[in-house]
């Protein structure tokens, strides 16, 4: 069968999942899991994503990651096939690491966020990696003791699971642990890795209500949502394709972006290359940064290359120009 195009929608949830090549071990020891967090954390940081949930099998991981303007690919390529080298050399072996290339699901956030957060760090519990609730909330191996305070990372997104349980600091850790206890008895939820209009709906009670209401749900192998969400995701990704298509068509690069923004806002684009906090010179850069990188596919590297500075400060700048281009109802296509 054919492999299907990933959905790449700024701004959406995945759930990222991997397993190591004909079942095997990805993580033999603390030193592998500490290699794969910091290439996580530094992923994490140089794409701008966030990582809500996490867990790590023996054999397997499992991440809920929410994406940016990067895409997914860009993310992972960073971890993966750094790590596959780095697992190699420390254990003195060769070949593949992966099993073939990772699962990536959209999600569609307020119906799945929090049933995904609990169903990722219950892994742990499942695979009897520890004896008990008390156990997994000290497991470091996965994002639920983060998220209760008893380990710390830095690079994981905390506050935006707590939130979602209202209430003063404690009573939000209270009723979020209330909450992952709660599934412990639901048992290991296929429908939140299985596939297409059987994960949408929740299993077979889910089909068997459907086909006794003679309704009919599209569905898609990628997406986790209903039917609605998974047409606008679907949409919302031909745009994204379209858009930048269109763009390139039209001859767009590098050059003419650098010129277009410079040009509207009074910049003189050697300007570009110098370091300075003037409104319009710092707008111009981000915007440069952020329509380049999502709306043209131009490298972060070679974006960086044409300002002067390092991948990372461009990663900012990124941040920074999607954030002036919402606030400010912004688009290259119309700019």
């Amino acid at each position: 069968m054919p492999r299907t195009n990933r959905l790449n929608i700024p701004g959406a949830i995945y759930h990222v999942l991997g397993r190591g090549i004909e079942r095997r071990k990805i993580f033999l020891d603390k030193d592998d899991r500490e290699d794969f967090l910091a290439r996580l954390e530094s992923g994490l940081e140089s794409t701008g994503a966030q990582c809500l949930a996490w867990a790590f099998m023996p054999n397997h991981y499992h991440m809920l990651i929410r994406m940016s303007s990067y895409s997914l690919s860009q993310l992972m390529g960073k971890i993966l096939t750094g790590y596959a080298v780095s697992f190699n050399g420390r254990h003195r072996r060769v070949g593949h690491v992966f099993q073939n290339r990772f699962k990536s699901i959209l999600c569609q956030e307020e119906a799945y966020l929090l049933e995904l957060v609990r169903y990722i760090h219950l892994n742990p519990l499942r695979a009897k990696l520890v004896d008990g609730i008390k156990d997994l909330e000290r497991f470091p191996w996965s994002g639920h003791s983060v998220i209760l305070g008893k380990r710390k990372r830095d690079w994981q997104e905390v506050d935006e699971v707590l939130n979602r349980f209202g209430g003063a600091a404690r009573e939000r850790k209270k009723r979020y642990r209330k909450f992952v206890l709660d599934g412990v008895v639901m048992g290991k939820r296929p429908e939140f890795s299985g596939g297409g209009l059987f994960r949408s709906v929740g299993g077979w009670k889910g089909l068997r209500e459907l086909r006794k209401n003679k309704e009919k749900w599209r569905s898609d192998e990628r997406i986790l949502g209903d039917g609605e969400f998974v047409n606008q995701a679907l949409k919302e990704a031909d745009e994204h394709i379209d858009t930048k298509e269109k763009l390139l068509n039209e001859g767009w690069d590098l050059e003419r972006l650098i010129n277009t923004v410079c040009k509207r806002l009074k910049v003189v684009p050697t300007s570009l290359v110098r370091r300075g906090r003037e409104d319009n010179l710092s707008k111009a850069k981000a915007l440069i940064a952020y329509w380049g990188n999502s709306s043209l596919g131009i490298s972060r590297n070679k974006i960086a290359a044409s300002f002067g500075v390092s991948g990372t400060a461009i990663t900012y700048k990124i941040r920074d120009g999607e954030k002036v281009a919402l606030e400010e109802g912004l688009e290259l296509l119309t700019y």
